[in-house]
């Protein structure tokens, strides 16, 4: 293997700011479709793209672990200088995308029925979310797929790829948007339509983008993707992240579940202020990916020292984002608060629990940060333990600190926060032992 480049400040920023810029996008992405269909002059067509968006954002996110388990174990191939791992993962990774795709085509009619048997509206908002579902769905096979071709390009510290595709996709539903809406006037279809093109437009420039692993053979060696060595390895690593990511997802549904039964002043201010825990992860997110992709890489090249700076480096800028946002919802959590909320209880109830989000950041960090280097150095099953354990302090912390109201069901959430980031950072100096040369 060629020497390596030393793992510096510089680097973790190259990698983690196209991250940060590109989730700015999401969020406008969003606006944009409603404002758009907002035009229409109605309120059925809004809520059933919100509907329609919320009901298949939660169905792809179950093939979240893609990303981050192709992410993992490509900066592990890349560090030790396997090539055709690296070629070979990228066409699992798709073929995955593909099928899993594929199923949920399959699937749409029970998938969407259960969806609004949970979550029931009016007749003519399920009408309109239906068909814009129906549209959107065959998009499935390039958002599963383009997953894992992300978690490739971050393995690679390709993460300007990444930025570039987010805003190619974005730019082209946005312009999509305002031509089959407003220009053609196809109402919620029209929004659908866009979105599925764009996304479709978003595999094919990354996979472009990725040009160079399909000038090579390696892509296509049938004997390296089908090995059973490791698409078990592969299967065992993905199949461990789901369950901690549904784990966490199930710690979420409770804690807004669990808060509803305070009153709809209550739950309306937990919603509003569970968004900035999204700004959180917003911000955090780029570091825990480069904290994947030069872990995976240390990893791969067995060098434990490598491996520790690389926890330390992107650990301490995370720490500055984290203390960043604990800061900033200190002095401005009021002023954010009544822009997202109008109703004065609301805004009340919400400043009333500010401060538990004044401390999240911080207490976040540490479970933020271990999740992404656990994924590079692919510890999978420790951290599918740890979220089972932290789970369970949960619940407990959630029970016990009930007669405090909402102001328990907020510290047991940021118990859970500790929990994760306590146990994960016990099993960390087994990450070290294993990336040292010695270790069979």
């Amino acid at each position: 293997m060629a020497e390596p480049r030393a793992i510096t400040h510089r680097r973790v920023l190259a990698i983690a700011l196209p991250i940060v810029a590109a989730n700015i996008t999401v969020p406008i992405l969003g606006a944009v479709d409603t404002g758009v269909v907002g035009q229409l002059g109605e309120a059925a067509p809004i809520g059933a793209v919100g509907i329609g968006a919320v009901v298949l954002t939660a169905i792809y996110w179950i093939f979240g672990f893609l990303r981050m388990g192709t992410a993992g174990l490509a900066a592990q191939a890349l560090g030790a200088g396997d090539r055709g791992e690296l070629a070979a993962l990228l066409t699992r990774a798709l073929m995955i995308g593909f099928v899993g795709g594929a199923v949920l085509i399959v699937a749409q009619v029970p998938l969407f029925s259960l969806a609004f048997r949970l979550a029931p509206a009016s007749a003519e908002v399920e009408g309109l979310a239906w068909t814009y579902m129906s549209i959107r769905v065959w998009s499935a096979p390039a958002m599963i797929a383009l997953f894992g071709l992300l978690g490739w390009l971050i393995a690679q510290e390709r993460t300007g790829a990444v930025l570039l595709i987010q805003l190619a996709m974005n730019g082209a539903n946005v312009g999509l948007d305002l031509v089959f809406v407003l220009g053609f006037d196809w109402g919620v279809s029209g929004v659908a339509w866009a979105t599925f093109l764009s996304e479709w437009l978003g595999l094919g420039f990354g996979l472009w983008l990725s040009r160079a692993a399909f000038r090579v053979p390696d892509w296509r060696a049938w004997d390296r993707v089908f090995d059973r060595v490791r698409l078990i390895r592969l299967a065992r690593v993905n199949s461990d992240i789901l369950i901690r990511s549904l784990l966490l997802e199930a710690i979420l549904v409770s804690f807004m579940f669990w808060g509803a039964g305070f009153g709809d002043v209550t739950l309306a201010a937990n919603q509003v202020l569970i968004q900035f825990l999204h700004l959180v992860a917003f911000g955090l997110d780029g570091f825990a990916f480069a904290a994947e992709s030069l872990v995976g890489q240390a990893m791969g090249r067995r060098d434990p020292a490598r491996l520790r700076r690389a926890a330390i480096l992107t650990s301490f800028w995370g720490g500055l984002v984290a203390v960043g946002f604990g800061v900033a919802f200190w002095v401005a959590g009021g002023q954010i608060i009544d822009i997202m909320a109008t109703a004065p209880e609301v805004r009340l109830a919400a400043r009333d629990f500010l401060p538990w989000l004044v401390l999240a950041p911080l207490i976040g960090l540490a479970p933020f940060m271990l999740d992404g280097i656990f994924i590079g150095a692919t510890r999978t099953a420790d951290m599918r333990n740890m979220m089972v354990l932290s789970m369970i302090v949960y619940i407990l912390a959630a029970l016990a600190l009930r007669p405090l109201g909402n102001h328990g069901l907020w510290l047991a959430y940021l118990i859970s926060y500790a929990a994760r980031g306590v146990t994960l950072a016990i099993r960390y100096p087994a990450l070290e032992r294993q990336a040292h040369p010695a270790t069979p």
